[in-house]
């Protein structure tokens, strides 16, 4: 059997990174992969996880399954945290959450739901899109179309016809759109177009799918949840998949959510019965530690503050970082505009340089960046700025 198998290509970013390892040069910069990294290059355990994984420690009882629907006082403290204490669908009882392990397994679930739900749906995706979203869809046996978002050329969005698109997408599919700080762009939509995007998602009758995986990194915890919030308050059913590895900084526990929010009550408790058989058949049952870090730092006063004073630092440090970017490729009178670096949210920007200047950085300065010029600006730190700058001015000339 095994031996018809043929060989599959590695994923590029996982191929950057063991190329980048096996680097000897002391200068080399990774800017490929999407983790948050501080001045020293390291990806920190946030003070307020050590205090939550303390107390847990200190504090659990049992080893036993927690149950297909997993930590649901997580999984409570994550609607609050996605939609805001006092939104309209949870007064409504209308949205039910299921733990997964991480935003992938969430977004695995949901392909499985929508499955479930409609097996001939489509699930339309922006041009560009987070590389592994269309293999998930794919896996799980569903269509995926893919409809205009990021525009290269003037490095904005494409919006009107992205809405012209949209216009035409059949009622029951399904249509992804980042909540904030897009991957791999750094382009969000803001207030006046995702009230456009609510209104026609309504009008037209496709399902969004809200995929929140950088919550708190772009410009606050609410803010960033607005576009989310204010899809939730217009349409009848959405789908939300969310993650706890950026903004906890929880990356190998693997914990994130998938909630639904129904029409009412009644059809909820319907949706959520289907969501938990998905989960049984996938993975049973989700793992505990990640979950109960985090209902224990949204539990406590203490450490929710905390968490809020290192979200904010990672964030502040990232947005600082954007601009000192921009400043130091200006200073070098590159001939390239880089003033849409700053009008991006969270860690990614495409720099908009090609491949033959791809592969002169990382072949000629150990800069490793994806083929699609898509960098991880939290790599950039005060002490390589100046060195990554000259490189991308060198390869430019």
């Amino acid at each position: 059997m095994f031996s018809e198998l043929k060989p599959l290509p590695t994923d590029p970013i996982l191929g950057l990174m063991a190329a980048y390892k096996q680097d000897n040069n002391p200068n080399k910069i990774d800017l490929g992969v999407g983790v948050y990294k501080d001045e020293q290059g390291a990806t920190p355990v946030l003070k307020a996880v050590k205090k939550a994984e303390a107390f847990r420690l200190e504090n659990e009882t049992t080893k036993s399954y927690i149950g297909l629907a997993g930590n649901l006082d997580f999984c409570s403290k994550m609607e609050e945290l996605l939609l805001g204490n006092s939104h309209t669908s949870l007064l409504a009882n209308r949205v039910r959450t299921a733990q997964t392990p991480g935003g992938t397994g969430s977004l695995r679930v949901a392909a499985e739901f929508i499955k479930r739900c409609n097996k001939d749906a489509t699930v339309w995706v922006t041009t560009p899109t987070w590389a592994n979203h269309i293999s998930l869809f794919e896996a799980a046996g569903l269509n995926v179309k893919e409809y205009p978002y990021y525009d290269y050329e003037n490095k904005g969005l494409l919006f009107d016809e992205m809405i012209d698109t949209l216009k035409q997408v059949p009622k029951g599919d399904v249509v992804l759109v980042h909540a904030c700080c897009h991957n791999p762009s750094g382009m969000d939509l803001n207030a006046e177009q995702w009230q456009v995007f609510a209104d026609l998602a309504k009008e037209v009758g496709f399902t969004p799918l809200v995929d929140i995986a950088y919550q708190g990194f772009g410009s606050s915890l609410d803010e960033d949840a607005n576009g989310l919030r204010l899809l939730a308050q217009t349409v009848e059913e959405m789908i939300i998949c969310s993650s706890c590895s950026k903004n906890f900084g929880l990356y190998r526990e693997r914990i994130g959510a998938c909630s639904i929010i129904s029409k009412e009550s009644a059809t909820a408790d319907i949706s959520n019965s289907v969501l938990l058989s998905v989960v049984r058949s996938i993975y049973s049952m989700p793992p505990a530690h990640g979950a109960d870090i985090v209902n224990t730092i949204l539990s406590s006063d203490e450490l929710t503050q905390l968490w809020h004073e290192e979200l904010a630092e990672m964030r502040n440090r990232i947005n600082g970082l954007r601009s000192l970017v921009k400043e130091s490729l200006e200073q070098r009178n590159t001939g390239h505009d880089f003033s849409f670096i700053e009008r991006q949210h969270g860690m990614f920007s495409f720099l908009g340089i090609n491949k033959e200047q791809i592969d002169r950085l990382r072949e000629e300065y150990s800069i490793y960046i994806v083929g699609s010029s898509r960098v991880n600006v939290a790599g950039i730190s005060q002490s390589n700025i100046d060195y990554f700058a000259d490189a991308v001015a060198s390869v430019l000339k």
